[in-house]
């Protein structure tokens, strides 16, 4: 992602003079308050791109700047300033292109060297690196004493390089004069496009944004002259009722009612441009009625990365609708391969990398969608999207446990592998299953490597069996945190330990003796627990008391079990009315929420009305049926304060599922104590 023109310059007036406030900066520049805010917009995410604190605006118009902006930013201010009137070789293979694609008369070698003012020899080594460039389009340069210099290939390809090429030309310094030389456009032609442009607005009830506002009157008359000049689109992909149908195209007809006779194809083509630009705010965001299944995608993406990530976003309806305004012109970017072909992945800081790799993993329902790979450049402005979300909301990945699975054995049980770990640790972030081979090649940051065979590694390095049996899976989520966080890794369960000294012995105070075993097994005497004395672990048996058991036959709806199962929590005062509603409406569907057979533990977030961390069971004896694929016999309403307190119990609980012995005892359980004592079973330090 790069900066503007317009936005460069309000960079370095502000670092040139802090004071200023935004009244000043409308005046100077010319701008609308619209203009100004959008602006700022991209600033900042252009300064989240690089690693730096964005610039903030108090009601009084002022901004505040961080003082590492200046330190990074104020000595680049300078050079900046001496480079404009320096034409690179990229800036010149841009002027080039301009030229072939919009000159009415034959170009020479003399054309370009007399308006570039460089010499023949720097125009041929130019020329080459055009060539390589619109290569990419699949085009190609061809030389005739007739013709000169010209442009072939698929006008459709032509069309695709005009856009870009002349999006690039108008961020650079100077670049409107340009290609207003070098196309003979009149300020008059490019002031009526736009006041069309502002029609379409209006028609269509949306604002596309600043840079497609300064665009589009230049591509629109550009596309026309090519068509005047009897370059047309002859065979298009699009199917006239795939776009006939939207508003989009009625604005089309709108464009062009007063120009001579337009075919239908390139009609098509323009009302694709319209599609695929993008909106600075638009109100067709709850109806779709062209793209009625682009919501739900966004959805079950925004799920995905939760799930990977270990996030919980707030204000979810927000950042829905945000995804599906920059969605809905991407669609169609995707779909008819209208993607800039320029690499924006590089403009990510090393913070976002792993962003990146975890929202690639998340776009597989757009990729089902759209029915094709989702490029790079959309899949870098998504990242940029869900990474600004995560910063207002003080999220991160950075703190987070990242993990990576290697297993020389296959693909299936490399899966299995992964599925599993991820499962024993829900609170870390798993990046990616790889083969040895791909593991020596891989280059994005993590903590620890899960592997089945030895690795030669300065990272943390666990080996373990592709397929793990339940102690084995204790013993190593033991030996993680231990190595990790500082927990004991003692191979001894103390619920089954009571069990034993139950066959031998009549026990008058089973509590007080869990208590005892708990404090010799886990003694500090050599210093090896070092869990803080200020900071209790709730056990599971501790958080689901029988006071917050319930058992019921069975229930009608998912809406009916949650209330139910969340009843005690709200007698308790653990948690508002309003926090159970918020729970119905969070996981209506929610898949991720089953973390085992029978077993789903439904949530919200805590702003959502929790006043006390808890947890409540709901026992079934006739199963629920649950996303139209899962049979819930166990509901576990879980009310957390942060994302802390309830992690211990609920790592004990998902343990607890992974028995199938227990479970199904939890689940024959007759009372509230039967349940509770399978609960306690797991409920260990």
């Amino acid at each position: 992602m790069s900066l503007s023109n317009r936005s460069k310059q309000i960079v370095d007036e502000l670092l040139s003079n802090p004071s200023m406030t935004s009244s000043t900066l409308e005046k100077k520049f010319n701008l609308t308050r619209r203009q100004l805010g959008y602006s700022f917009n991209k600033i900042n995410e252009w300064l989240l791109t690089n690693n730096l604190p964005t610039i903030e605006r108090t009601s009084q118009g002022r901004f505040i700047i961080d003082q590492e902006i200046f330190t990074n930013l104020g000595s680049e201010q300078e050079s900046s300033q001496a480079e404009i009137s320096v034409l690179s070789e990229t800036h010149r293979v841009y002027l080039i292109i301009t030229m072939l694609l919009n000159s009415a008369e034959e170009l020479s070698l003399n054309h370009f060297t007399i308006e570039l003012d460089v010499s023949k020899n720097t125009i041929l080594s130019d020329l080459k690196q055009v060539q390589e460039y619109v290569s990419e389009y699949k085009l190609s340069i061809r030389y005739s004493r007739k013709f000169g210099y010209l442009l072939e290939g698929n006008e459709f390809q032509i069309r695709k390089l005009l856009i870009n090429i002349t999006a690039h030309m108008l961020q650079l310094n100077g670049g409107q004069h340009a290609i207003n030389k070098l196309a003979g456009i009149e300020p008059e032609e490019i002031e009526q496009f736009r006041e069309k442009i502002e029609n379409v607005e209006n028609s269509l009830n949306l604002k596309y944004t600043d840079e497609k506002v300064t665009t589009m009157p230049y591509i629109l008359l550009l596309v026309l002259r090519r068509i005047e000049r009897g370059y047309e689109i002859n065979s298009f992909s699009i199917k006239y009722e795939e776009l006939s149908n939207t508003k989009e195209y009625q604005a089309t007809e709108e464009l062009f009612h007063s120009s001579a006779l337009i075919p239908v194809q390139e009609r098509l083509f323009i009302t694709l441009h319209l599609l695929t630009a993008n909106v600075y705010w638009a109100d067709y965001l709850s109806e779709n009625d062209d793209l009625p299944n682009l919501r739900p995608a966004i959805e079950e993406m925004i799920s995905l990365f939760e799930n990977s990530a270990c996030v919980y976003f707030q204000d979810r309806g927000l950042l829905l609708n945000t995804l599906l305004q920059h969605m809905k012109p991407a669609y169609y970017r995707i779909k008819y391969q209208l993607t800039e072909s320029i690499n924006m992945e590089e403009a990510l800081s090393q913070k976002f990398k792993v962003l990146h790799h975890l929202v690639k993993q998340s776009t597989t329902p757009l990729k089902r969608l759209i029915g094709t790979a989702i490029p790079e450049n959309e899949t870098t402005y998504i990242t940029m999207l869900i990474g600004g979300w995560m910063t207002r909301q003080g999220e991160s990945t950075d703190q987070k446990v990242k993990a990576i699975v290697v297993c020389p054995h296959g693909v299936s049980v490399s899966r299995l592998m992964y599925k599993e770990l991820t499962e024993l640790f829900p609170e870390f972030v798993f990046l990616d299953s790889l083969s040895v081979r791909e593991f020596q090649a891989y280059d994005l940051e993590y903590d620890i490597i899960f592997s089945s065979t030895y690795l030669k590694t300065e990272k943390k390095l666990f080996i373990i069996k592709a397929l793990l049996e339940p102690r084995e899976k204790n013993r190593l989520y033991k030996q993680v945190m231990m190595e990790l966080q500082g927990y004991l890794p003692q191979d001894i369960d103390v619920g089954h330990l009571l069990d034993i000294i139950k066959n031998h012995a009549d026990i008058n105070n089973e509590q007080a003796l869990m208590e005892d075993l708990q404090t010799y097994i886990y003694r500090d005497e050599d210093s090896a627990v070092k869990q803080s004395s200020a900071e209790k672990v709730i056990l599971l048996n501790e958080m689901i008391s029988p006071q917050y058991i319930t058992q019921r036959d069975s229930v009608q709806s998912w809406e009916e079990a949650i209330q139910i199962g969340a009843e005690p929590l709200v007698k308790s005062g653990k948690i508002e009315p309003a926090y159970v509603d918020a729970v119905i409406e969070r996981t209506g569907e929610d898949p991720y929420i089953v973390i085992g057979p029978h077993v789903a533990i439904p949530h919200a977030a805590p702003e959502d009305g929790v006043n006390e961390v808890g947890m409540s069971l709901l026992k079934l004896k006739k199963g629920l049926t649950y996303a139209g694929e899962y049979t819930i016999h166990v509901i576990i309403v879980i009310a957390a304060v942060d994302k802390q307190q309830h992690l211990h119990a609920l790592t004990q609980l998902i343990k607890l599922n992974q028995s199938k012995k227990d479970m199904t005892k939890l689940l024959q359980a007759d009372s509230k104590e039967q349940i509770h004592d399978q609960l306690t079973l797991y409920s260990s330090l």
